[in-house]
């Protein structure tokens, strides 16, 4: 498990003057990570065979398979992310340590729109805590353009912002979670048809780049196609020195170091001083009531893409079709974008002027809920595809372009969970991707199902419009209790995967 001086090196916000203070641990979930850490020591072959004899012969804890029957469910944008987070579900993990390991495996499988260069947002319910809370780790503003850069580089917070996640709800130790990215790097995996695309769509400023060239490009010089080998050694030792030194070591170690003379090099010039302040916070979600005695929660501003999707969803409880619901929420998140303001009257106004934000960056979104019915929604960003397009030399990933200098303007990362407070149950996850219409894809499937009790496959055909890419999961009699009425699904017009609910 994580000791408490990663935790002081890896760094944490928590943003006390708006957010709930944490709640304590119980002393049986503690008692139950205990045995985790213990189990997953080198040397407990014995302590393992002992377990399994009194629980049933099969996998031990931490292996796939340890856990029958339902498991939960994940759907993301890329298959072999869907299938880490899924193998960790079975292996026993909780929805938040599926997360972290799809998270780290996005990066390696999808970084055209994630990786450790960028950051994102996140949802997590806890039945234990009836709430919902957000983990912020956007990639890191800088405060001005840097002298001699030419594409000024965000300061990375995905490492941070996946060791914030996992210390809301953990069940394996947060090392394990990244070994499945850092041997797909090693190793080698096949580009998937969602990188295919984007490298298809850019390939050609992108190759500018030795570094992206040597990556992503075929022999021929043509971009690599859906089935052809990725094999990433340099991302590879870097996720292997997180796993080993921990995360911090990228904000304040030797990879720190190695950072800020790489995105030199690259025109990126960031600092050790930024990589060490930058970190995620803890903040309060914005929720909304919806229908018997359910709250739906949103990312909350700086993710703004949630602001869009409330203000969406709040349309659509007036009747509202997804096009005008769609319409008033980039109305909304443009007026915050331009001059701020209080996100509660902004998502009840009604007659804001029509306006969008102009170009956004790409995302991609990930839905995860595991069988005691925690639930984790996030989306990823590295706020333009493929980023600033250039890879930091020796570390193996895209740095991500910082927002608002130049064209560059922030994601609209959109993500919602609804829940019941008074039976503490899950009801339903939802994050979508596609730049301005990304909240749509969140608000409208989430009001069909919601308000409407639409099926979810049909909730999320008929409420993510336009470009509008969506992952939504679904319980219908709430989780944990009734698992036989929960749903994952991933939009078919993208390249993901949902990956539910049972194994036998």
């Amino acid at each position: 498990m994580t000791s408490s001086a990663e935790i002081k090196a890896s760094g944490f916000r928590l943003e006390t003057n708006r957010a709930r203070p944490a709640a304590s641990r119980k002393a049986g979930r503690a008692g139950v990570m205990a045995l985790a850490a213990v189990l997953a020591l080198p040397g407990c072959d014995t302590l393992n065979r002992t377990v399994s004899s009194v629980v049933g012969s099969g996998p031990p804890i931490g292996a796939p398979g340890n856990v029958r029957g339902f498991l939960g469910g994940v759907a993301t944008e890329d298959p072999a992310a869907a299938l880490a987070a899924r193998n960790v579900l079975s292996a026993g993990g909780t929805a938040v340590d599926a997360a972290v390991a799809a998270g780290f495996v996005l990066s390696v499988t999808l970084p055209s729109r994630v990786g450790l260069g960028g950051g994102g947002a996140c949802l997590v319910f806890d039945p234990a805590k009836a709430a919902t809370e957000s983990v912020l780790f956007l990639p890191g503003p800088r405060a001005s353009t840097p002298a001699g850069a030419d594409r000024p580089a965000a300061v990375p917070l995905l490492a941070r912002g996946m060791f914030g996640l996992h210390t809301r709800n953990p069940g394996r130790p947060f090392e394990e979670l990244i070994a499945p990215a850092e041997q797909l790097a090693r190793f080698g995996t096949e580009v998937s048809r969602g990188l295919a695309s984007d490298l298809a769509a850019v390939a050609g400023p992108l190759f500018a780049d030795p570094g992206a060239r040597a990556i992503f490009a075929r022999a021929d010089g043509a971009p690599k196609r859906a089935g052809d080998p990725l094999q990433q050694p340099e991302l590879a030792a870097t996720l292997g020195q997180l796993r080993l030194a921990g995360v911090g070591d990228l904000h304040q170690g030797g990879l720190a170091k190695r950072l800020e003379e790489s995105s030199r090099a690259v025109g990126g010039n960031l600092t050790t001083e930024e990589l060490r302040a930058g970190l995620p916070t803890l903040v309060p979600p914005f929720e909304l009531p919806s229908r018997n005695g359910d709250r739906i929660a949103f990312l909350p501003p700086p993710a703004d893409g949630g602001l869009a999707a409330a203000a969406a969803f709040t349309a659509m409880q007036s009747g509202a079709t997804p096009e005008e619901a769609s319409r008033r929420g980039l109305a909304a998140v443009s007026a915050w974008r331009q001059q701020g303001g209080d996100p509660k009257t902004l998502v009840a106004a009604n007659n804001l002027p029509a306006a969008t934000p102009g170009p956004v960056g790409a995302s991609a979104g990930l839905v995860v809920f595991d069988r005691q019915g925690g639930a984790v929604t996030c989306a990823f960003t590295v706020n333009n595809l493929f980023g600033t397009g250039r890879i930091a030399p020796g570390l193996g990933f895209l740095l991500a372009p910082a927002a608002n200098i130049g064209q560059v303007r922030p994601p609209l990362l959109a993500a919602a969970i609804a829940y019941n407070p008074n039976v503490r149950g899950f009801r339903l996850g939802v994050a979508a991707s596609g730049q301005d219409q990304a909240p749509i894809g969140v608000a409208g499937p989430a009001a069909f199902q919601l308000l409407r009790s639409v099926a979810p496959i049909s909730a999320l055909e008929a409420g993510a419009i336009g470009t509008a890419r969506t992952q939504l999961g679904a319980c219908a009699n709430y989780l944990p209790g009734y698992p036989d009425r929960c749903s994952i699904v991933t939009d078919p017009r993208g390249a993901g995967v949902a990956l539910g609910a049972i194994d036998q």
